[in-house]
């Protein structure tokens, strides 16, 4: 492959700081393994000299193999990601070992710990503590103070504890973290000039690839090596979609301040995509306002629309796509060119029933979680049971109190429980005996709706809506994140009339997620993911459904940097299309009625009703 004058301008940049902008599909990965080999046969830098940063093992993995077979030898260039450099760093000045970084799943189950010892319910609800990981990194990796930092998962107070107890673990256990990394070398170097001049001594080169991915303490520790200014990097700010790990489009957008002498150029042909993606993509994105004008054109000459639906529901929707993917197959295109991409992780669980029941194998690159096991599904679910019949005395003590009725425990001692009999006993107490006959009449009437309709009743008129309000309030938690527990639970019984059907269903689920868990990101087929795992890939064929709002963006996307992030999201999803790109909504789910994503008509795009 010959390079395009931008690119030739990119591999052949003289030293200083240099910042390459990288549209999608521009062949940054390509520049940056031509550049090297520049510098090495043309300009005689030594490989040693030279350190290639990335974020990812498997990118750096990839950049090592491409330049690897450029060169035609193996070459001492050190290839890496941020964490594997400085913990090189760090082994050399400290003598740390693999050993001292605490194990992703030991982390895990210490934050579970603390957040049990501070109050706060986990039991069925393992998002949580992903969620608290991922927060605590996010103050670590940013060196903010967690006193001033204010969790959307948990109380203040229970953050601060859950923080506090997880450090001093590590800190007895003479353990650190991946986050610790790039704090203590940032320390290292700004305590000992001379440690940090010898590093400087060593790589006298640096190139980072997917810059705007980079964080703040990060990009200080890139600086204080780069002191000589010789640093190439290449990213997109366009592409920025890590805001919640502390990634920083700004950083991008200053670097020319920060370097006065900085050469930034620009990548701007599309070698990936048909025009109508790339039309279509930056009519998108144009409407941020924080970012660098560019102008993207493609290599590709052949016109394939992009096609936008309009569905009632998710049901329908999901089943379209099923449908046009196996008549796909039918017609000679390989699974493996097809990608549906979604917001979030619980979105794939609709179309993975789809596909599993048209026998179509899939890839699941992100774990579904599993809302069956979740606190608020257990509630409902059990009562549903007692509804069908069960009498069972742990089946009560679930649901007795959810919404709060002030009924004791002690009411409910048999084994087997009948409400008339606890009724009578509470002949003296006429206001608790009301609360029990109309838990009686409730379970009446759930025991003659199908699922769904027990459901609806259950959160509107037994009250479960209201009671996970309170409930919301009480433990200073998200109310949006638990009434979506409850809707994928309603959304999953919408199509079953019973509930031994609904159960079957349940069970098939979670076989296929577990499944998806044996063969995580390895099985053939259509690759399921996130918009943020499909970053750096791309596919002949892409849907993206559900493209309404409150999904995309996000429903707590509220201020505009937030806004403009999932524009960005949106931005990266509709790119990985090579020639197909299908876009799809839905106007409602259950009685409410749903926009679609401002994203569609600001890319230009209009709907054909399905």
């Amino acid at each position: 492959m010959r390079l395009n004058k931008e690119q030739e301008a990119a591999v052949t940049a003289p030293d200083g700081p240099v910042m390459v902008i990288a549209g999608p599909g521009s062949g940054k990965t390509f520049v940056i393994t031509r550049r090297l080999d520049h510098m090495i046969s043309v300009r005689g830098i030594l490989p040693e000299n030279i350190l290639v940063v990335t974020f990812t093992r498997a990118a750096a993995d990839e950049m090592k193999d491409r330049f690897t077979k450029m060169a035609g030898r193996k070459l001492p260039v050190t290839f890496g990601t941020f964490h594997s450099v400085f913990f090189n760093i760090l082994k050399y000045a400290y003598g740390y070992s693999a050993k001292d970084i605490i194990a992703p799943d030991i982390r895990r189950k210490k934050i579970r710990e603390e957040l049990v010892r501070a109050g706060y319910s986990v039991k069925g609800d393992e998002d949580a503590v992903t969620h608290v990981s991922d927060e605590i990194a996010y103050i670590k990796e940013n060196g903010q103070d967690p006193d001033l930092f204010y969790s959307n998962v948990c109380p203040e107070n229970i953050f601060r504890a859950v923080y506090k107890g997880y450090e001093e673990y590590l800190r007895a256990s003479g353990l650190l973290d991946f986050e610790d990394m790039v704090k203590l070398v940032y320390e290292l170097f700004k305590a000992r000039p001379d440690i940090l001049a010898g590093w400087q001594r060593k790589y006298t080169h640096i190139l980072v690839d997917e810059f705007q991915d980079i964080n703040p303490m990060q990009y200080d520790i890139v600086k204080l090596l780069a002191a000589d200014g010789n640093l190439f990097v290449v990213g997109d700010d366009d592409q920025s979609i890590y805001r919640f790990r502390g990634a920083r489009p700004e950083i991008m957008l200053g670097f020319g301040k920060d370097f006065k002498d900085a050469k930034i150029l620009k990548l701007s042909v599309n070698y990936r995509s048909v025009p109508d993606v790339v039309e279509t993509s930056v009519r998108l994105i144009g409407k941020n306002r924080k970012r660098y004008a560019k102008n993207l054109e493609a290599f590709e000459k052949t016109h394939i629309p992009v096609k936008v639906w309009e569905f009632s529901d998710f049901s329908r929707e999901n089943q379209h796509i099923a449908n046009m993917i196996a008549a796909m197959a039918k017609n000679g295109i390989p699974y493996e060119d097809i990608a549906v991409l979604y917001r979030t992780n619980t979105g794939p669980r609709g179309i993975v029933e789809k596909l599993n029941r048209l026998n179509i194998p899939f890839n699941l690159s992100d774990l579904i979680p599993d809302v069956y096991s979740h606190w608020i599904a257990q509630d409902i679910i059990t009562y549903l049971m007692i509804g069908a019949g069960s009498r069972r005395r742990g089946d009560f003590l679930r649901i007795i109190n959810r919404p709060v009725r002030y009924l004791k425990r002690e009411l409910f001692s048999d084994p087997e429980i009948d409400l008339d009999s606890v009724i009578e006993e509470l002949a003296d107490k006429e206001w608790l005996a009301e609360r029990v006959d109309q838990l009686a009449h409730d379970i009446y009437v759930i025991s003659g709706l199908s699922p769904y309709e027990a459901i609806r009743y259950i959160r509107k008129f037994v009250g479960y809506d209201s009671f996970l309000r309170e409930y919301a309030a009480d433990n200073g938690i998200s109310e949006d994140s638990l009434m979506a527990v409850l809707d994928d639970v309603m959304e999953s019984a919408s199509s079953c009339r019973t509930l031994k059907k609904w159960m079957e269903r349940i069970r098939e689920e979670r076989e296929i997620r577990e499944k998806g868990r044996q063969e995580h990101g390895t099985a053939a087929g259509v690759s399921i993911m996130t918009m943020h795992r499909a970053k750096g890939l791309e596919y002949d064929i892409v849907f993206i459904p559900d493209a309404n709002t409150e999904i995309i963006p996000h429903k707590r996307a509220v201020k505009e940097a937030d806004r403009e992030e999932e524009r960005r999201l949106f931005y990266v999803a509709m790119t990985r299309a090579k020639k197909r790109l299908y876009i799809s909504y839905v106007r409602q789910r259950f009685d409410r009625k749903l926009k679609p994503s401002p994203f569609v008509a600001e890319a230009g795009l209009k709907a054909e009703k399905m």
